[in-house]
Order: structure tokens, then C-alpha cells, then sequence
């Protein structure tokens, strides 16, 4: 019986899956961001998540065990000297999925896995978004109270004067001009 036992298989053997997910987490170290299926994100999430823990310390120690599951120095040295420094003040949590459809040959779930400190566009265009909004709407109500206070009293001046370009006044010009 398999009660409490919750590694999700993949359908690979053990030896397959192990070497899968250690090329999968040095990518996303390396690239910050992969696509996949859904359930690999999941896998994977689970995967380099306490591996990036292990980053935030950096000893020879957590240096090796780090390798022992990569496999791959350019991703440890990475892990070690930027990711690190980024989610130093993050408690967990180090990794986002978000689905993005379904794949059309087998309609399988896809997702793209990124590192949340790393994309920028997403955490600088919702602050963007907010402070624009805000000074653009308190703006926008200093300007239209003196204007229409302006447009409400210029009517009642303006029907007094007769209209510039009547036919009576436009005639006699043409007359002249000949």
C-alpha cells in the first residue's frame, strides 16, 4: 500500500525522474524561468524550493549537498551568489507557476515556473499602475472644476453679442472687395 506517500512518479522510473528534475532545477536557476507540464512544475517546485533555502547560507557544506542534486557548478555558483542575495528576506515561497493552457498535440496542462524576484515587469508595472492611476484621477478633478465653472458663466455673456459670420455682414465685404 502506498498511504502517505505523496511523490508524484511522473511516470519515470526513479533513476529517470532524479535526473530529469536536477536538469529541470538548473535550468530554472540558470534561465529564471521554464516552461513545462503542469505536473513537472509541481515536482519541480518541490524540488529546488529547499534547495534555495539551502542557498541562503553559504557554507562548503550546503555548497556540496546543493551540487549533490544539481549536478551542475554553473547553477550551484548562480543559486550561491545572486539568487541568494535576492531572496535573502523571503521566508519561502521562492517559485511561481502559472498556467498557460494546454499544449496542442496532447492537450496536456502547460505552466511556465519562474523565481518570484525575478520578474521585474510583473512587480514594477503594478506599482506603476497604482501611482499613475491615483495622480491621474486627482488631477483630473482639480482640472475639470474650474473649467466647467468658466463654461457655466461664459453662455450668459456670449447671447448679448450678435453672431460674427452672418450672411447680412459677410455680403457687403465681397461687395467692397470688387
Amino acid at each position: 500500500m502506498r498511504h502517505g506517500k505523496k511523490v508524484n512518479h511522473l511516470g519515470r522510473t526513479s533513476s529517470h525522474r532524479k535526473a530529469m528534475l536536477s536538469n529541470m532545477a538548473s535550468s530554472l536557476l540558470l534561465h529564471k524561468r521554464i516552461n513545462t507540464t503542469l505536473a513537472k512544475g509541481k515536482a519541480l517546485r518541490q524540488y529546488v524550493e529547499p534547495l534555495i533555502t539551502k542557498g541562503k547560507e553559504d557554507t562548503t557544506h550546503n555548497r556540496r549537498v546543493v551540487f549533490s542534486y544539481l549536478q551542475n557548478k554553473e547553477a550551484v555558483t548562480e543559486l550561491f551568489r545572486e539568487i541568494s542575495q535576492k531572496v535573502a528576506g523571503r521566508p519561502g515561497g521562492y517559485t511561481r507557476i502559472i498556467k498557460t493552457g494546454r499544449r496542442l498535440g496532447d492537450s496536456a496542462e502547460m505552466c511556465m515556473i519562474e523565481l518570484v524576484d525575478y520578474n521585474e515587469l510583473l512587480l514594477n508595472a503594478g506599482k506603476a499602475k497604482k501611482t499613475v492611476r491615483r495622480s491621474r484621477r486627482s488631477t483630473a478633478k482639480k482640472q475639470i472644476e474650474p473649467s466647467t465653472v468658466e463654461a457655466i458663466v461664459a453662455p450668459k455673456e456670449t447671447p448679448a453679442q450678435p453672431p460674427l459670420d452672418t450672411p447680412e455682414t459677410a455680403a457687403p465685404e465681397t461687395e467692397n472687395a470688387e
